[in-house]
């Protein structure tokens, strides 16, 4: 190869060889995706196979093909696949981790958007979060409504002093709530 360029190319021609090796394998592997296009539409054709199977299979072709073309361009540049497979993996365990911790405070804040889009109880409602069925669970008047927890005064007798029960917002959802107001039960029904 050396004697068809001119001696000024000669240093680059590393750099050369790899980009015609990296040309060579994207124009491969856009041939061989355009010829498996071909073959599975006319195979949908033929065997009259559901449209939503054939863009799936099309899509599949396409997602391993690139990703091995991929792979195959790194390698040629220098950068082992098995690098890249680590990076990968720990990218996706810390992120499964993450998700996992945040988990609990994520579906608070979730719930606490659809108590205050759905309003199935306002500030200052009696309620009841039952344990199951006709259980007495946790019950009083709503004080506070926040992201992550509602805060309840509980009923007392005269002269003790209240207590604040704080329930995760999520609870609200995983267990029957009985309403004791009556004006936020027509307040819901209005819209």
């Amino acid at each position: 190869m050396k004697d068809f360029l001119p001696d000024s190319a000669h240093p680059f021609i590393d750099v050369i060889t790899i980009a015609l090796q990296v040309a060579l394998i994207v124009f491969v592997a856009l041939l061989l995706r355009s010829v498996l296009h071909r073959l599975i539409g006319r195979l949908g054709t033929e065997k009259q196979l559901p449209l939503e199977m054939v863009v799936g299979a099309r899509r599949i072709v396409t997602f391993l093909l690139m990703g091995a073309a991929l792979l195959l361009v790194l390698d040629r540049v220098g950068i082992s696949g098995t690098v890249i497979w680590t990076g990968f993996t720990g990218f996706v365990a810390v992120g499964a981790i993450a998700f996992f911790a945040a988990w609990s405070v994520l579906s608070n804040i979730f719930c606490a958007l659809l108590i205050f889009t759905s309003r199935p109880f306002g500030l200052h409602d009696q309620i009841e979060v039952l344990e199951g069925g006709d259980k007495p669970g946790l019950a009083g008047e709503v004080m506070d409504i926040n992201l992550i927890y509602t805060t309840l005064r509980e009923t007392v007798a005269e002269g003790e002093t209240p207590s604040y029960l704080r329930v995760p917002n999520s609870l609200f959802f995983q267990r029957t709530t009985r309403l004791r107001t009556h004006a936020s039960a027509v307040r819901s029904l209005l819209g």
